[in-house]
């Protein structure tokens, strides 16, 4: 009697698109608010999922994480068995590749799992039960612990324009946007990279229309500042957003290019 199959991984193929140095602003954006978790972690694995045609993206998570949590593991899973067999050759200490999709086939429930430019192809009606299977993979909250990260987001093609949405095990927190300041016009250029549950909602009547709306306004606003840079004129855009909408984090980070807001400012109108 022949063996029983594998179960058939959940998801589609993506087009596999990745550059080097592609997801660097989303990465630094983990390290630096995530690193704590992954540090205090047992046994800290991330998963790259649906890292592409070529392993860069993975082998880059890897290296950062080790920044901050020496004994990090990464785990890339592609649903595309021939690229899972040509990142073969890239694996190493703390790096393996494995094929799967959403159902993430990673023991222990990850840390960490990235999912950049994958959820863009699907529909919006997608995504929230696809949040739900990934969060439900993640490390639980414990004591001392808020669990597991999800972070979903897409970016244009060399990484300079990047949004994202990060969840944890109870569901969405935040949504961060980053930029190379000086490829920037107004911030609303940014809404074309909106990840999926958030894209097609940047019309009137829609939260995260009318924070795209006030953005611009700040960033007409602090005009006087490009004097200084980009990043001066950001900054106090970004400073003067936190008298209307629930800002996450501070200067340190408005001065890399980012701004975070909490999920349910923005989170789409039913």
């Amino acid at each position: 009697m022949p063996p029983p199959r594998a179960p058939r991984p959940l998801g589609t193929v993506t087009r596999g698109t990745t550059n080097p140095n592609r997801l660097r602003r989303m990465d630094r954006w983990i390290v630096a608010t995530h690193g704590a978790e992954l540090r205090r972690a047992a046994d800290p694995v991330a998963v790259d999922l649906g890292y592409g045609a070529a392993p860069w993206t993975a082998v880059e998570l890897l290296h950062r994480l080790r920044t901050v949590a020496p004994h990090a593991r990464v785990v890339g899973v592609e649903i595309d068995p021939a690229r899972v067999a040509a990142a073969e050759p890239y694996a190493r200490a703390g790096l393996v590749f494995r094929h799967g999709g959403f159902e993430v086939p990673v023991s222990p429930a990850p840390s960490l799992i990235r999912a950049a430019n994958v959820l863009r192809q699907y529909d919006e009606e997608e995504v929230a039960a696809v949040w739900r299977r990934l969060c439900a993979r993640l490390a639980p909250a414990s004591e001392g612990s808020r669990g597991g990260l999800l972070v979903e987001g897409t970016c244009d093609e060399i990484g300079r324009r990047h949004v994202w949405v990060a969840l944890g095990p109870e569901g969405p927190r935040t949504v961060t946007l980053a930029t190379r300041l000086g490829s920037l016009d107004r911030p609303s250029d940014l809404a074309e990279r909106l990840p999926k549950a958030l894209i097609h909602r940047n019309v009137p009547g829609e939260p995260v229309h009318a924070f795209l709306r006030d953005f611009d306004r700040a960033w007409a606003a602090a005009a006087p500042y490009a004097s200084y840079g980009a990043r001066q004129r950001w900054m106090r855009a970004v400073r003067d957003l936190t008298a209307d909408w629930p800002v996450t984090d501070g200067p340190a980070r408005w001065r890399q290019g980012e701004v975070t807001v909490r999920w349910e400012a923005l989170a789409p109108r039913e």
